[in-house]
């Protein structure tokens, strides 16, 4: 079946969302055109006021309406705490976790030259001047907890924005991986296994 233009216009723009594959963009796109136009004016309207309306927080880099962020503006954080993510999604995860207090900064992403992604694609030389700054209009950021992705990428940015940061006498620590609570042994990949014996903490 041939779509008209603008129907097929639909679709394509559809397909680009992560996830959505040709047959599924169709059905969304029909959907939307023969049962729920209202819906989709106020879609519509909703992609079109958060693409005018949301940014970077200018502090941590995570999506924010504001030039500052509500977590950076909260002087109830811990400022000497820093908690280092890859995607604003990676932010928005752990705050539903609960239990950490302090900053964050987004990379943006994870070196990988084969993508063209170097140290200044992904944001460390805004990351060093954050640290940086933080001693001047702050406290000075005591600790940096690294929560890149557990990917040899992932791992390989952690390594090098630890060599960078250690040196300025800062704590880098590494979130851990391993075993989920209440998972079992036999059902735990290999990787997964090796990681949590190899990060194994005494019992107090």
């Amino acid at each position: 079946m041939s779509f008209s233009p603008l129907i097929r216009r639909l679709i394509d723009g559809l397909r680009g969302l992560p996830g959505v594959g040709p047959k599924t963009a169709q059905r969304m796109a029909l959907h939307l055109l023969e049962r729920d136009r209202d819906v989709a004016r106020h879609l519509a309207d909703a992609l079109h006021a958060a693409m005018d309306g949301v940014g970077y927080c200018s502090r941590c880099r995570t999506l924010s309406e504001h030039d500052v962020c509500a977590i950076c503006s909260d002087p109830r954080r811990d400022s000497s705490l820093l908690c280092i993510l890859q995607s604003p999604a990676d932010v928005w995860a752990v705050e539903q976790a609960g239990g950490f207090h302090g900053r964050y900064f987004v990379l943006k992403g994870q070196l990988s030259p084969i993508d063209g992604l170097g140290p200044e694609e992904i944001g460390i030389p805004a990351l060093l001047e954050a640290v940086e700054r933080s001693a001047i209009e702050e406290s000075a950021v005591a600790e940096v907890i690294l929560a890149t992705n557990p990917t040899v990428e992932g791992e390989a940015t952690a390594h090098y924005i630890a060599n960078l940061l250690k040196p300025r006498g800062i704590k880098v620590s590494r979130i851990a991986h391993g075993v989920p609570l209440g998972g079992e042994l036999e059902y735990i990949d290999g990787g997964t296994l090796a990681h949590a014996l190899a990060g194994r903490t005494p019992i107090l």
